[in-house]
């Protein structure tokens, strides 16, 4: 969603997160030791420097008994190790670790129980955020009776992390755990951090039996609109179903978050928010959340007419735009945009930020629009040119002349298109008049009566015969 100046907001969060720890109960960790403490006045905030990063997770983790491979994989898929300056996710979780204050996920005010350390200076201050991850963890390891050998083989975390995750459902917890493992086995080397690559075969628990998002099982299908998609529902309270509007543009966004902590928080009925797709940083894997036909809640006012893409990352931290989710993103928007007859242009493919009413700042400066664009055109850097503008809604497209070929597609209202010949074919009868010439369009990759063209001729000017 990319709104990064929630300051005031924050303030009210961290509060309640402070209120929260009050209410929760249970003892410290039985292998943690007492809490560090607190940094001194002027330690830095957001992002420790390299070496106190490294010292800071190898101190957690002797502290809480927890391996620091856990420790650096969770803090790497949720942040890449930036702690942006406190500012908080979508989803209101604040740190390198992500300590969150939502409904679903109270591991801020868990950790403020656990480690007696002050709200702000665990949002704010690197090295408190990964001690109170450290905690929480620690924790959770204790109730799941992780102790002795067990405790130090990585492996056996599997069922913690997930529970670190709090995600909305069991397949979107495995996606969260998993990308741990899998970061944990590529290694890490980034904010200063050196993390090896490990071999580690996890022991998933009652996962095993959590079919992975994007494998064929009833619980996780092809999504309805983008072909090779995963679909994920977001909560039914997050959406409007059906549209008042015909789609016309694409907005690009990012999730000021991870991916699957950005699915997790679509599907809260608490968020309120919503976006059609998700796409994964590391290889571009895309969840369908929302169908295009229905509504979601992405930028306010102008959501009626819109399709919402988000991309996992932060605006601030280009790290997160690798090319798997440049090329992937772009052919998501091509294919909506050839499916619908929306112009592959910035006129209609365009950022949260430029939108209307709209206070968000996504996707940033370090997004790469003219590559972007490049990959959505097929490689050409410029937009196509246009030489005809459609009239009429709904109006069809189809393999041939006639009025019994296949329909391609439906635009969905006026739409720029570039008419390359023409044709003659089957007579139509519409808008009090009659043509049995045909245009021929190039980027929906079929026929349309020259009836829906805006142009007062029946054979239009300019434009050869098909031959």
């Amino acid at each position: 969603m990319g709104k990064t100046a929630r300051v005031p907001r924050m303030t009210a969060l961290l509060a309640a997160a402070a209120a929260g720890a009050i209410a929760l109960s249970g003892a410290l960790p039985s292998t943690a030791a007492p809490a560090p403490e607190p940094p001194q006045s002027g330690a830095q905030t957001g992002s420790a420097v390299p070496g106190d990063l490294n010292q800071a997770f190898q101190t957690a983790a002797v502290t809480y008994d927890v391996p620091r491979e856990v420790l650096v994989g969770i803090g790497y898929a949720e942040s890449h190790l930036d702690g942006h300056n406190g500012q908080p996710s979508q989803d209101n979780g604040y740190g390198l670790m992500h300590l969150a204050s939502n409904p679903q996920n109270p591991t801020m005010s868990e950790a403020i129980k656990l480690t007696g350390l002050p709200v702000e200076t665990l949002a704010k201050d690197s090295a408190a955020n990964i001690t109170g991850a450290a905690a929480v963890l620690a924790s959770y390891a204790d109730q799941a009776g992780l102790t002795g050998d067990a405790r130090k083989d990585v492996a056996k975390w599997y069922t913690v992390v997930a529970q670190y995750s709090h995600s909305a459902d069991a397949p979107t917890g495995r996606l969260y755990t998993d990308e741990v493992y899998r970061i944990i086995g590529a290694g890490v080397g980034s904010a200063g951090v050196q993390l090896a690559p490990k071999a580690v075969t996890p022991d998933r628990g009652a996962y095993v039996k959590v079919a992975p998002l994007g494998s064929k099982s009833a619980s996780s299908v092809l999504a309805v609109d983008y072909p090779g998609a995963i679909w994920n529902a977001a909560c039914t309270c997050n959406y409007r179903v059906g549209r008042t509007k015909a789609i016309s543009t694409i907005v690009i966004h990012v999730t000021q978050g991870s991916y699957a902590g950005t699915i997790s928080w679509f599907k809260n009925s608490a968020a309120q928010v919503s976006a059609h797709y998700v796409i994964r940083s590391s290889d571009g894997q895309v969840t369908q959340m929302v169908a295009e036909k229905d509504t979601a809640w992405h930028v306010g006012s102008e959501n009626p007419y819109t399709v919402g893409i988000e991309h996992e990352g932060f605006v601030d931290q280009p790290s997160w735009f690798t090319d798997a989710m440049y090329r992937s993103s772009a052919a998501v928007t091509k294919n909506i945009a050839e499916r619908r007859g929306i112009p592959k242009d910035r006129a209609h493919i365009k950022g949260h930020s430029e939108l209307p009413n709209q206070t968000h700042t996504d996707p940033g400066p370090n997004w790469n629009w003219t590559y972007y664009m490049q990959l959505v055109n097929g490689g050409n850097p410029n937009p196509p040119t246009y030489n005809f503008t459609t009239y009429g809604s709904g109006v069809r497209v189809r393999s041939a002349p006639l009025l019994t070929a296949s329909i391609v597609t439906t635009l969905p209202g006026p739409t720029q298109v570039f008419v390359t010949c023409q044709k003659q074919g089957d007579m139509v009868n519409a808008e009090g008049t009659s043509n049995n010439w045909w245009a021929k369009l190039r980027d929906q990759g079929g026929y349309m009566s020259n009836i829906y063209i805006a142009d007062p001729n029946p054979k239009l000017p300019g434009v050869p015969v098909c031959p």
